[in-house]
């Protein structure tokens, strides 16, 4: 049986890491379909996404090519195209990028498992539950130590490999942000690194900017300060008020954090340094 696979790796930078690679999958039987690499000059690291169709397993595949992946020193790995990755979101009382997210799952643009959603409000209960998905209410009223608890509890239970935060607005503590590094999506309503905290488009408003956007970064400990992800923008003029450009700002969020889970659920995103590689 023909599998689409994806093999993902970095390394340090030198010559002849594809020269490499390319023969070895070739003569396991894999065809490279697509494939993209980077060599970044700034960290010295090397970074390939490779989509292959291959009569091995991904399994099979990683031992076959484990001793040249030791030799150039490769930290890789082989993810099966046809596993949808489970995802978990969390939300508090603005629905637009949930929505987004429910509805780009369904008709198959978001190649993701959505395993429940989790709320510190009762407000988008319904609406989830509509769509046949788990609804768990945990309210801030216990203490924030005992909510995240439980947040992390559900995180395990589901076996959600994607948290995304589709307009969560309680501020995590470090602990959490720590453990959730890496596998921790947020979006914030501004373009970052301006305009940080609450409120953003009223701040951006008050100083007469012509250009407000949205960002979808990994969440860290450090508040809103996460590796990059993707961004957008539009252009406002003075006429806009600080009512429209949070509507304007809806629409933005809810497709940049889309494009950034579609890309994390692809196995797109590499970590380098303070920034990310998207491939």
């Amino acid at each position: 049986m023909t599998r689409n696979l994806v093999l993902r790796f970095r390394s340090p930078d030198r010559p002849g890491i594809i020269a490499t690679v390319a023969p070895l999958l070739t003569a396991h039987g894999c065809d490279i379909r697509a494939a993209e690499v980077y060599g970044d000059p700034d960290t010295g690291h090397f970074f390939s996404r490779m989509e292959l169709t291959s009569p091995i397993g991904p399994d099979r595949l990683a031992a076959l090519i484990a001793p040249a992946a030791a030799d150039l020193s490769l930290d890789c790995d082989l993810k099966d195209l046809a596993r949808k990755q489970k995802v978990l979101i969390a939300v508090s009382k603005f629905g637009h990028c949930l929505v987004d997210l429910i509805h780009k799952t369904e008709i198959g643009q978001l190649p993701i498992e959505i395993v429940g959603v989790v709320s510190n409000h009762e407000t988008m209960r319904k609406l989830v539950e509509w769509h046949g998905l788990p609804y768990h209410h945990l309210p801030m009223a216990d203490g924030k130590a005992a909510q995240e608890a439980r947040f992390l509890s559900i995180i395990e239970e589901s076996g959600a490999e994607l948290t995304v935060l589709a307009r969560y607005m309680q501020i995590l503590s470090d602990e959490f942000s720590t453990s959730l590094e890496g596998r921790c999506i947020n979006i914030h309503h501004s373009f970052l690194p301006s305009f940080k905290g609450a409120k953003p488009y009223h701040q951006a408003h008050a100083r007469g900017v012509k250009i407000i956007g949205a960002t979808a970064h990994f969440v860290t400990a450090d508040l809103d300060e996460g590796p990059i992800i993707e961004q957008d923008v539009r252009r406002v003029s003075h006429s806009v008020t600080a009512d429209e450009m949070v509507a304007i700002g809806r629409e933005i969020e809810a497709s940049v954090l889309s494009r950034a889970v579609r890309w994390h659920a692809e196995h797109r995103i590499f970590a380098n340094a303070s920034k990310t590689v998207v491939l």
